[in-house]
């Protein structure tokens, strides 16, 4: 089973100031912090999306990951949504996509295999499978390739969520813990981050 993650990467960080996925954890950037994790699952193809200022990001990705397709959305400020649109067109020949977002600066790889675990098990009666942390569903996502002809046909300024709740009776949830549903908008929010969600290594508390 080929499952493809997205990274949505195109934003300006204008909260931040600066491109928040070349803050640095222990020495590495926010978007490798994310790659490396991703590339410990199951995941088959790593998508990552791009849109403003790509140029430091390609660089990196190229030399440090030549396994990693990066794609440019040419209409980044339309949104989440038409960069996931993006992502979706060149993963077409998946079985699923798992939407993750690039300034979630802890992943858990070992939770993102159960994800996919579940969906392997459940693959013909789940469309969706997401984590759940103290009642907020958060992030990756994973969306069945039976989804892709309606995420595609959403609105560049559309909702995505709005696909998850036309198909909540194939939704399946999956106890998440308190990363799912942290990103990092401000500096303040990658202090903290740090402090309260990472060890001394870098990586997630469990």
């Amino acid at each position: 089973m080929k499952i493809a993650a997205i990274v949505l990467a195109a934003g300006k960080s204008e909260r931040m100031g600066k491109n928040k996925l070349l803050l640095k954890i222990n020495e590495t950037t926010l978007i490798e912090q994310i790659i490396q994790a991703i590339k410990k699952t199951k995941i088959s193809e790593i998508i990552v999306v791009l849109g403003y200022k790509p140029e430091k990001i390609i660089e990196i990705i190229s030399q440090r990951f030549s396994h990693v397709k990066t794609v440019i959305n040419e209409e980044y400020e339309a949104g989440m949504t038409s960069s996931f649109k993006k992502g979706v067109q060149h993963a077409l020949d998946s079985d699923a996509v798992m939407l993750f977002l690039g300034d979630q600066p802890v992943l858990n790889s070992r939770l993102i295999n159960v994800m996919i675990n579940k969906f392997q098990e459940r693959k013909n009666e789940v469309d969706i499978v997401s984590p759940i942390y103290k009642g907020k569903k958060g992030h990756p996502v994973l969306f069945s390739s039976r989804l892709f002809k309606e995420i595609l046909s959403l609105e560049d300024a559309g909702i995505i969520r709005d696909v998850v709740h036309r198909h909540s009776d194939k939704h399946l949830l999956v106890e998440g813990e308190k990363w799912n549903i942290v990103d990092v908008d401000t500096y303040s929010d990658f202090q903290w981050v740090k402090k309260e969600l990472l060890g001394e290594h870098g990586q997630a508390k469990r």
